[in-house]
């Protein structure tokens, strides 16, 4: 959008988590307000209208009727959780949240680096947004406290899904319903 540039690129006005999202990660997405190649967005131009906030949360107008079945069935991740991490952010504070951000895309780099085989990058995406830090941690130190043995294959997506079965949390992407 024309004229909305944001300083914050990891975290969206309306809660989506840039930080994490497999287009930003891409480099398909600059990120809203992130300059050229920005989509229109109604969420920035009402934010233009309320005088620039830097986050909806902060309009006396939140939540207002854009974010009527916002969270609804999307297989993209990040569409599907920006209430809880809304309420994160509130519950926490910024810089908190920023900070465990960070670490959940350090995690990322490190599953990325040492154990996609080229199909496992969703998986891992999911897992690193869905799942709690402390399930994250433990995981990694799993992974790295396994002896490597010759022709055992890692078994991370093993580890990913059992913190998931645990936490009740489902790592399948949704589909969003066709309308009949």
């Amino acid at each position: 959008m024309k004229g909305f540039i944001r300083e914050e690129r990891r975290l969206f006005l309306c809660g989506l988590n840039c930080a994490l999202c497999p287009m930003h990660l891409g480099g398909h997405c600059p990120g809203c307000g992130g300059g050229p190649g920005n989509q229109s967005c109604a969420i920035a131009r009402c934010s233009i209208q309320h005088g620039g906030l830097q986050f909806c949360w902060e309009c006396s107008e939140y939540p207002c009727h854009r974010y009527e079945d916002f969270d609804g069935i999307d297989s993209f991740i990040p569409h599907q959780s920006r209430q809880r991490d809304i309420a994160q952010v509130r519950g926490a504070g910024l810089e908190a949240y920023l900070a465990q951000l960070e670490e959940r895309r350090a995690i990322l780099d490190t599953l990325l680096a040492r154990y996609d085989d080229g199909r496992r990058k969703g998986l891992f995406l999911t897992a690193v947004y869905l799942l709690p830090l402390d399930d994250l941690r433990a995981v990694l130190a799993d992974l790295d406290g396994r002896p490597e043995r010759t022709g055992q294959p890692v078994k991370e997506r093993a580890l990913l899904q059992a913190a998931a079965d645990r936490r009740g949390v489902s790592l399948k992407l949704n589909k969003r319903r066709k309308k009949e």
